[in-house]
């Protein structure tokens, strides 16, 4: 996989797409920008069936909206895309309380394949734990190991609803797929829930009205540069750039005065132009 296919999306993707491949000590990476490009590192687009969607629509058309949940959903921008249209969404904790959550183990080699409780069989399983469950059963299972290989997270019984057989009392400890036989166990803990309040306003109609916002509030040109500071540039356009050099600090300095779409310690992204194109450059220093 070409590193610079996916440099910008994120510091979570970032350090686990590397974890086996050597993370380079500094990047200088550049990528053509189209208002589109723009749109997407920007705003974070919200499709039809997410919760994300039906939050910011039913604020959009109520005024406001509730939801009950154990994390915000716009942590990473407030700006939100809904089809074509961009709003601004504001997202406020205004409650919080205890809740269970549940997570079902399951041992795919068990040494006692006895039921203490019940077996069903695979397909016999309601929808709703199938669900949960195809994703794992239908790939190469991690075994060898002592005890329970793999907890899938199910959340609050409220989330499950009432068709589970694990959750939040669990029915059967032994599942039969394809004449395999897996043990199951149910773990829960308490959580944090909190409730959070949603208004939103229109910020842009379409993809191009928010690109150029965009630029207006971020987009610099990088002039002036020496020789070796264009070879840097022209190499994180071509290929990225990894050497940690004068000319890439110096190159690097001149992006960090300028103003990051985001930014944090070590690390950040910023739209800036270069002999006439647009891009979006992601760096680490």
């Amino acid at each position: 996989m070409r590193r610079r296919q996916f440099l910008a999306t994120g510091t979570a993707l970032l350090s686990t797409a590397l974890a086996g491949c050597g993370h380079p000590p500094v990047v200088l990476d550049m990528r053509t920008a189209t208002s589109a490009d723009i749109a997407d590192e920007v705003a974070t687009t919200a499709e039809p069936d997410s919760e994300e969607y039906a939050v910011v629509a039913s604020a959009r058309d109520n005024g406001t909206a509730t939801r009950r949940g154990r994390y915000e959903l716009f942590d990473r921008t407030s700006a939100v895309r809904v089809n074509d249209t961009f709003y601004d969404v504001s997202e406020t904790r205004v409650a919080s309380s205890e809740v269970t959550v549940y997570e079902v183990l399951i041992d795919f080699d068990p040494e006692d394949t006895t039921p203490d409780v019940g077996e069903i069989r695979y397909e016999d399983l309601p929808a709703v734990d199938r669900r949960r469950l195809d994703p794992v059963v239908s790939e190469d299972h991690p075994t060898g190991q002592d005890g329970y290989d793999l907890g899938i997270g199910y959340g609050t019984a409220e989330e499950v609803g009432n068709g589970s057989v694990f959750v939040p009392e669990r029915r059967y400890d032994v599942i039969v797929h394809d004449g395999n036989r897996y043990r199951v166990a149910v773990n829960s803990r308490t959580a944090s829930e909190a409730e959070y309040r949603y208004e939103v306003t229109e910020i842009a109609p379409d993809v191009e009205s928010f690109a150029e916002q965009v630029r207006t509030e971020y987009l610099f040109e990088l002039t002036g540069l020496s020789d070796a500071e264009r070879t840097v540039v022209e190499e994180a356009i071509e290929s990225g750039y990894y050497e940690d050099d004068d000319d890439f600090r110096s190159v690097v300095d001149r992006i960090r005065a300028h103003e990051a779409i985001r930014a944090a310690d070590f690390y950040g992204t910023w739209l800036l132009a270069y002999e006439g194109e647009e891009y979006i450059t992601y760096t680490e220093w």
